[in-house]
């Protein structure tokens, strides 16, 4: 009789899952509490996949080998309670994708940075010749990769979420930028929960793995000096110019053995404090998986961030427009106001998270002439920055917005999209939010040609 794997929740980590649950032969049952979209649902059919939506039918799930669950289910879950009663082993995608992975991984973490640090590794790689796959929480699941095709290495974008559920899971190099308070109500409002998460990035890593590390930030630094660290360290800073890899000014230095190097900020295509952080952990990760100097420098020249994401979007009379609709926190924004000296015309708002805007009223008060509102309710906003920004204006229209925003700035002023908030009030996601504001700047162009 076959083993049968039951996967909780349907979406592209769980029809990941399935999908390679099915072609090494185990008998496959998916549950989803919610509505399966189309795209997976169809899927599922075209492979003989038992499933159930709306629904988690118990005496179905509990008779499992092995729960496959997807990473947005929480421990706390009544079922995932009940499977652990009954001593079924339970995992995420990402953990079972690796246990049938013949290639080697460079997975990268951290509260934020992840995705411009995955798809500048990944760039670098694919543009050397490498044989290598994206996955994780940008692009496809690895499980999906891993059943479709060999590859002989696997890039992955990695949440606290995904590696909780891991135990074996082995990146051969290892990126940790970053920790600030996140998702903390998923770790019991604990800080040290939420930092023993990100540390299960090195659980299974051994000495002949590298784990690049920001040794700028405090709370890793502070980790470190308490952990036994397994694999080879290197460090990562704009400080320390004593470390292997550090920053003078916009200047990155690599020191590897017998091989030095220096790029400038300037010969990428990525500004920034933090894109110095993010840039010379990919350049380091991708050295030690044997990409040429050459190829490194290449590669910066080529590379194309995720939309919405400190996305140039367009320049109308020395006026650029710039898409960082993805700043959905605080952090994120304090990455987008350090990626210009100034002056900005910043537009924010939206469904506030409980922002500490404390952590960003210096910046502003240096950088940003004009604050644009975009949001149903603006007076958290108004309260941390009447006494602070000259001129404060509010709208609920993206067309009215970008009129506004080019009326008010002067040339060579930035205006910067990035809202420091949710985007649920006025639009559909953050994606929908920025791709209104691209069109909208698009219109813009068009009517002052």
């Amino acid at each position: 009789m076959k083993n049968r794997v039951v996967i909780l929740g349907a979406g592209e980590s769980g029809t990941g899952a399935a999908l390679l649950a099915k072609a090494k032969g185990f008998d496959v049952f998916v549950s989803d509490m919610g509505a399966i979209k189309e795209n997976y649902k169809s899927e599922l059919v075209a492979h003989g996949i038992a499933f159930e939506e709306g629904k988690h039918t118990e005496e179905k799930i509990l008779d499992a080998q092995l729960i496959i669950k997807s990473p947005g289910i929480p421990e706390k879950a009544e079922m995932i309670k009940k499977a652990r009663a009954k001593e079924i082993e339970i995992i995420d995608e990402l953990e079972f994708g690796f246990r049938y992975l013949k290639g080697k991984v460079i997975a990268i973490t951290g509260t934020n940075g992840k995705t411009t640090t995955t798809l500048l590794t990944y760039h670098l790689m694919k543009s050397a010749g490498m044989n290598v796959a994206l996955a994780g929480n940008v692009g496809e699941s690895l499980a999906r990769k891993v059943a479709t095709e060999h590859h002989d290495w696997y890039v992955i974008e990695i949440s606290s979420f995904q590696l909780d559920g891991t135990k074996t899971f082995r990146p051969h190099i290892g990126i940790l930028l970053n920790i600030t308070p996140d998702h903390l109500d998923r770790y019991e409002y604990q800080m040290q929960n939420y930092i023993n998460s990100k540390f299960q990035l090195i659980q299974s890593m051994q000495t002949d793995d590298h784990f690049i590390y920001c040794s700028d930030d405090e709370v890793i630094a502070a980790e470190i000096a308490k952990r036994k660290t397994t694999p080879s360290q290197v460090k990562v800073s704009l400080k320390e110019r004593t470390t292997r890899v550090h920053a003078e000014g916009t200047k990155m230095n690599f020191s590897f053995e017998g091989n030095s190097f220096e790029i400038d900020q300037k010969d990428t295509t990525l500004k920034g404090p933090h894109n110095l952080i993010n840039t010379m952990s990919a350049v380091t990760a991708v050295k030690l998986a044997g990409v040429s100097v050459e190829s490194i420098r290449a590669g910066l020249k080529t590379f194309k961030n995720a939309p919405h994401r400190l996305e140039s979007v367009g320049t109308i009379n020395g006026v650029e427009f710039v898409n960082d609709s993805k700043a959905t926190n605080v952090d994120s924004v304090i990455y987008g106001l350090g990626s210009y000296e100034g002056p900005l015309v910043w537009i924010a708002g939206g469904i506030d998270k409980g922002n500490d805007y404390k952590l960003i009223e210096d910046q502003v008060r240096k950088k940003v002439r004009v604050l644009i509102c975009l949001g149903k309710d603006n007076s958290k906003l108004h309260k941390a920055f009447d006494n602070v920004v000259d001129k404060i204006y509010e709208t609920q229209s993206v067309k009215e917005l970008a009129s506004l925003a080019l009326k008010v700035a002067q040339k060579g002023d930035v205006v910067l999209l990035s809202p420091a908030c949710a985007s649920f009030d006025l639009f559909k996601n953050y994606e929908d939010r920025g791709n209104q504001f691209r069109e909208a700047v698009a219109e813009l162009i068009k009517n002052n040609g």
